[in-house]
C-alpha cells in the first residue's frame, strides 16, 4: 500500500507541510498525479456535486480544468487535529471566453494512517474579477515559488 507523508498524527509544521504539498499538486493541474494522494474509495463533497473513488476524481478534475483555464490556487492552514485538517483557498481562473474568476473557499480533510485522503469536503463561492484584478501571476502550470505572498498576505 502507498504512503504519502506526512502522517496523521499532525503537528502545526507537518499539517502546514500537508496542505503545500496538496496545493503544488492541484497547481500542477494533472488529474492523474493529484488522485494519487486519496484513496481508492476516497470520498467527496465539492459544492454540490458528490465524487466517490479515484477514477471519479480523476474524471472531475479532468471537467474542471477543461473548464477553469490557468488555474492558479493558494492553500493555507486553517486548523488540525489529529488525522484532520481544515484549509481555505482560493484560486483563479478563466474561462473559454477569457472571463477570469476568484473563488474561495474551505476544504475539512480526513486522512487514513497512509497519509492518503479518504474525506475532503469542499465550499466554494467565486465572482467574476478583471484580468487586472489577478493576484496569482506565478508561472504557469506549476508550484507557487516560496516567496510568493500567502492568502493572509493578500488579505483573502
Amino acid at each position: 500500500m502507498s504512503t504519502r507523508p506526512p502522517l496523521p498524527p499532525f503537528t502545526r509544521e507537518t499539517a502546514a507541510e500537508k496542505v503545500r504539498l496538496a496545493e503544488n499538486g492541484w497547481n500542477t493541474r494533472d488529474p492523474e498525479k493529484v488522485a494519487l494522494v486519496y484513496t481508492e474509495d476516497s470520498w467527496w463533497r465539492n459544492r454540490a456535486e458528490f465524487v466517490q473513488g479515484r477514477a471519479a476524481i480523476i474524471a472531475f478534475l479532468k471537467r474542471k480544468w477543461n473548464r477553469e483555464l490557468d488555474y492558479r490556487l493558494i492553500k493555507e492552514l486553517w486548523a488540525f487535529d489529529g488525522a484532520r485538517i481544515a484549509v481555505r483557498f482560493a484560486y483563479e481562473y478563466h474561462d473559454d471566453s477569457g472571463q477570469w474568476y476568484r473563488a474561495y473557499g474551505n476544504e475539512n480533510w480526513e486522512f487514513d494512517g497512509n497519509g492518503l485522503m479518504h474525506h475532503r469536503h469542499a465550499s466554494i463561492n467565486e465572482h467574476p474579477i478583471k484580468a487586472e484584478e489577478r493576484k496569482f501571476l506565478w508561472d504557469n502550470s506549476g508550484p507557487r515559488p516560496a516567496d510568493y505572498p500567502s492568502l493572509s498576505d493578500f488579505g483573502f
